[in-house]
């Protein structure tokens, strides 16, 4: 097996660079799927087996080369990583979030209420006695800041959390983001 710095370090970066593209576009499709973005996900999908096939390609023509699959595997756990903090980083759809509390949840529910978020209250039975439950509907990029809001009054509550993929209506305006940003500056310079 002949090798030189071309089937060494080029081929090898480029089947790293390839399998990150690969991987982290297969996992944002795996996320916008579960959010219903059919087109959106399709589209994805012709990249991600594109660039694969053409990955694939490269190595299918030099079997000896073990620095070949070595980049491949090196590329997949980069591509997990980066793909899981891409879907991280856009925060899509909503949850709901369950909190059980022993104490009473009047102050919590309260001042969510006045900071505009939705909350159903009710009273329940656990194991050592009376409980409340307050559930909320909220967008994921909201998580931490209920979390925290949750742990400033409560520091002991248990609390769930869950993906929705449909809410029937939801009433808060939408936690504005760079790309949203971005994107209405945009539409209001096209329309000068």
């Amino acid at each position: 097996m002949e090798l030189n710095f071309y089937h060494l370090v080029v081929i090898p970066v480029f089947i790293i660079i390839g399998r990150i593209l690969d991987v982290s576009i297969g996992t944002t499709k795996i996320m916008l799927i579960s959010k219903g973005y059919r087109s959106v996900s399709a589209t994805l999908g012709f990249f991600e087996s594109f660039i694969w096939i053409v990955v694939v390609s490269q190595i299918m023509r030099k079997l000896d080369n073990y620095y070949y699959f070595v980049a491949y595997g090196v590329g997949f756990g980069l591509g997990t990583y980066i793909g899981i903090s891409i879907e991280h980083y856009l925060s899509l759809g909503q949850v709901i979030i369950r909190v059980i509390t022993r104490s009473p949840g009047e102050e919590l529910s309260q001042y969510l209420l006045d900071n505009n978020y939705l909350v159903t209250k009710i009273s329940g039975e656990g194991k050592y006695g009376p409980v409340n439950i307050i559930f909320l509907v909220i967008h994921r990029k909201q998580i931490n800041e209920v979390i925290e809001i949750i742990n400033e009054f409560n520091p002991k509550a248990f609390y769930t959390i869950e993906d929705i993929r449909s809410v029937s209506h939801l009433h808060l305006e939408k936690p504005r983001t760079r790309i949203y940003d971005n994107l209405n500056l945009f539409k209001i310079i096209q329309r000068k």
